[in-house]
């Protein structure tokens, strides 16, 4: 059993980005492995997840218990399932688009070279290949596939993402009352929301809704839906950047009244109250 890591993530080409995302949001650590995976502590393998069974029935049992202790009450199999997916899929999908919101490189990473604790929350990686574009210097290195432009970069977004996410989904889908469609939508809200968040810690959310909205246009298999960004005013006439979910988070079957901000459910005038309580 391991708990410490071959190396350090300063080794590889997007530890930079890593390490970036890890000083905005603390809340998430990522470290690169090079021989074997961490194991014990906690730790569990994205391929585990997709292959369903213990693995699978361990992790949901995570979520099952963390549900009773924060809403009194158990909640139905298939919402475990879909909070257990989130709390997966949205620092995962952040493995990929950090390093390619931050840097122009976009990592391959198949389930088998994907693992994640859960508290505190830290993923480990395996990086043997990455698409950047030609003027990167990375692009000599090992592992680096050259692609010609800024467009041809998000499909390697989006190919990324599907390649990792692909598989987990189907290990999770028998556990939940959704199909394929609901499925690829929740991977496309948690693309699009979890790089969201990150860059406004980092204070560049324009850039990134901007960049969210061309690699997410919609009408790209196998996901659902666009990045779907909308604006809306403020009380000082400020602008206000929100969106609508294509997937629901399943919260309401907890807290009916309690609707996340990007909710289909959620009205703009409680949006707007919302988004603007701290400022």
């Amino acid at each position: 059993m391991t708990s410490a890591l071959a190396a350090p993530a300063a080794t590889h080409p997007v530890a930079a980005a890593y390490a970036r995302l890890s000083e905005v949001f603390p809340g998430l650590r990522v470290t690169t492995w090079h021989t074997a995976p961490p194991s014990g502590d906690g730790w569990v393998c994205a391929a585990g997840l997709a292959a369903g069974g213990e693995t699978l029935d361990a992790f949901l049992a995570w979520d099952d218990a963390q549900i009773i202790r924060d809403h009194g009450r158990p909640a139905r199999p298939d919402v475990v399932a879909s909070f257990a997916l989130h709390r997966y899929a949205w620092p995962a999908c952040l493995l990929i688009t950090v390093p390619w919101f931050l840097h122009r490189r976009v990592p391959r990473l198949p389930v088998q070279d994907v693992s994640m604790q859960r508290e505190p929350v830290r993923m480990a990686v395996r990086i043997s290949a990455f698409a950047c574009l030609p003027d990167d210097p990375a692009a000599a290195l090992p592992g680096a596939r050259v692609v010609p432009d800024e467009e041809a970069l998000g499909a390697e977004v989006r190919a990324a993402v599907a390649g990792h996410l692909g598989p987990v989904l189907e290990g999770f889908r028998t556990r939940m009352r959704r199909g394929p469609r609901a499925l690829w939508g929740m991977a496309s809200d948690e693309i699009v929301e979890g790089l969201w968040y990150v860059a406004q810690l980092l204070g560049e959310e324009p850039r990134a809704v901007a960049a969210l909205e061309r690699m997410l246009p919609g009408a790209t298999a196998p996901y659902v839906g666009s990045a779907g960004f909308r604006a809306l005013t403020g009380p000082r006439g400020e602008t206000l950047t929100t969106r609508d979910r294509v997937s629901c988070c399943m919260y309401y079957t907890l807290r009916p009244d309690d609707t996340c901000v990007t909710c289909p459910r959620t009205r703009d005038e409680d949006r707007v109250q919302r988004l603007t309580a701290t400022i």
